[in-house]
């Protein structure tokens, strides 16, 4: 797998760390458990869209860009750490956010991601509907602009995970770990995608599971199919098998960015055992399924942290209400 021959920008402190987690594991009453934390990585807060943009953003310069128009919902980990990452490299950032979560509320529309946004210099075009949508990316595309998908989600951006995989897989095997289950969150299939494509390449016998967190495990397992596909494409190889994957969605609950019971127990399971934060959209539903599966495992499991700790913020009143002083 050489990734030489694409154009990429330094974004993220590589590799992050792989951290056991021996009170999370007791606490399971299962296998060792180890969490990567690729929400330590740095710039703009962190978080596993970095390993997207160091590839997406280094073709945008070699192409000539000085924008970047990119989308999401209000509260979107993505556009905040492009709005950091274009930031550092001096591209103008213009966010184009829509109300995709039935969440209101000054924590939720004016906090977290969405002041980060702001601060990183982003233009923020906050949209009521896919018609706005429409007329806003009109106004403010152009020839010198380049326009990333939500999640920062296509071949190219899923190349971050296929090196991430070689990564984590380094790590494991420093440990004298050759066969383990990883759970990673799955939105919009890239970073799934990466890690499936990269861990098929690399003939590693492990399994990764993907979480969905937005869409059924039909449509979910098509999209990383095909994002891993488009994937393996670029780097000269055929469609994969991914036959060591396995997608479920059924700790989403009523929806996408809409939390669950299970979602703060399990947030405050790992932050009472290992004072790590997890965020309430992607990594806390990802982590209620990590939670069914590490006890029945017969080999180490490891739960891929994608980031989000400033989104949590657009949840603090239900937070608040459930774990703050009485």
């Amino acid at each position: 797998m050489d990734l030489s021959a694409f154009p990429r920008v330094a974004l993220g402190s590589w590799p992050t760390p792989l951290d056991d987690a021996p009170r999370l594991a007791t606490a399971l009453g299962g296998p060792p458990v180890l969490i990567k934390r690729d929400d330590v990585n740095g710039l703009g807060a962190g978080g596993n869209k970095l390993r997207k943009l160091e590839f997406l953003l280094g073709q945008a310069i070699e192409d000539g860009a000085d924008t970047i128009i990119t989308f999401g919902a209000l509260q979107t980990n993505h556009g905040r750490q492009t709005a950091a990452a274009c930031a550092k490299l001096g591209l103008r950032c213009e966010l184009v956010l829509t109300a995709k979560v039935p969440m209101e509320g000054d924590a939720y529309e004016r906090s977290g991601n969405v002041v980060l946004d702001h601060m990183f210099g982003a233009n923020v075009h906050v949209c009521a509907d896919a018609d706005e949508t429409v007329r806003t990316y009109e106004r403010i595309n152009h020839d010198k602009a380049v326009t990333l998908p939500v999640g920062g989600s296509n071949g190219l951006g899923a190349l971050g995970y296929v090196a991430a995989a070689v990564e984590l897989v380094g790590q494991l095997n420093e440990r004298g770990i050759d066969n383990a289950t990883i759970v990673v969150p799955d939105g919009s299939g890239a970073t799934a995608a990466g890690v499936a494509l990269g861990t098929e390449l690399l003939g590693w016998p492990g399994t990764v599971h993907a979480a969905s967190v937005s869409h059924t495990a039909q449509d979910a397992e098509q999209e990383l199919h095909a994002l891993a596909t488009e994937a393996a494409a670029l780097l000269g190889h055929p469609a994969p098998k991914l036959a060591h994957v396995t997608v479920t969605d059924d700790t989403i609950g009523p929806g996408y960015g809409v939390p669950t019971p299970e979602m703060w127990s399990v947030l405050k399971l790992f932050a009472e055992t290992e004072g790590v934060i997890l965020d309430p959209v992607y990594t806390g539903k990802a982590a209620v399924k990590f939670r069914e599966i590490a006890p029945h495992s017969d080999v180490p499991v490891v739960f891929l942290h994608t980031g989000g700790l400033p989104g949590f913020y657009g949840y603090a009143p239900e937070a608040v209400a459930r774990f703050g002083p009485a």
